[in-house]
């Protein structure tokens, strides 16, 4: 298991023998499964754990009054929940499994240790972190300037990457867990004009989505859609 959290930070620097042993030690705490559509943390919790995503999808959201739904991003295998609820003592969204999940799950002491103890692999994890801010970044663009099939098109280039990064993608297919009623809660639209909007995306021939099996078929027509391409990964900044 901890393979894949040092598989992640290895894309963004070379790993020391102690670094890779201090993910070892992190991970050979408790091993948990959670059903699908079932909450693994709620809003206002203060958790005393923090879990890395072995197998499987989440998403995290927040919830209106009303029963509305945001989904502010996904999580993949090799992602951490609970790291803001640890820093920040209560958490202030909700992660769903999209699907069943398996968890590493470790008290977040251990985290504290890490960065006592490995201040370089630390500040990979916090670069991580920083990245996922990214993320929203991007999510807010589309909420607020980009048109709804903008939207789409950057929403479904960005998880595909995504997917890619955790290497889920076979064959340039991957089986997306997500229904169309996501996308909407994702993009802040209705289920009736997401359904629309991605007619609309499929006569382009960018992209093929039958049976939750998706495709990206035309990659620069995608992209030209999207207004923008998921930038590639850097090396890490070093201070």
């Amino acid at each position: 298991m901890h393979d894949l959290l040092a598989l992640k930070l290895q894309r963004f620097a070379t790993l020391s023998s102690g670094d890779v042993g201090a993910i070892a030690q992190i991970c050979r705490h408790t091993v948990r499964t959670a059903h699908a559509r079932r909450d693994i943390i709620r809003e206002g919790d203060a958790p005393h754990h923090v879990k890395l995503i072995v197998d499987g999808w989440a998403f995290r959201y927040k919830m209106l009054d009303d029963g509305r739904r945001q989904i502010l991003n996904y999580a993949l295998p090799a992602d951490m929940v609970g790291l803001q609820g640890a820093l920040m003592r209560e958490m202030e969204h909700s992660v769903e499994a999209l699907t069943p999940l398996v968890l590493c799950v470790f008290p977040r002491s251990k985290l504290w240790d890490l960065y006592t103890r490995f201040p370089s692999l630390a500040f990979d994890v916090t670069w991580l972190a920083a990245r996922e801010e990214q993320l929203i970044d991007e999510h807010l663009v589309s909420l607020g300037r980009r048109t709804a099939l903008e939207r789409i098109a950057y929403l479904l280039l960005h998880l595909f990457a995504r997917a890619e990064e955790s290497g889920l993608v076979k064959n340039g297919t991957i089986q997306f867990p997500f229904t169309q009623q996501h996308l909407a809660d994702t993009l802040g639209m209705s289920l009736v004009h997401t359904n629309k909007t991605l007619k609309r995306l499929y006569l382009t021939k960018a992209v093929r989505w039958k049976d939750r099996i998706f495709e990206i078929t035309d990659r620069a027509a995608l992209v030209a859609i999207a207004g923008n391409d998921i930038p590639r990964h850097r090396p890490r900044p070093f201070i």
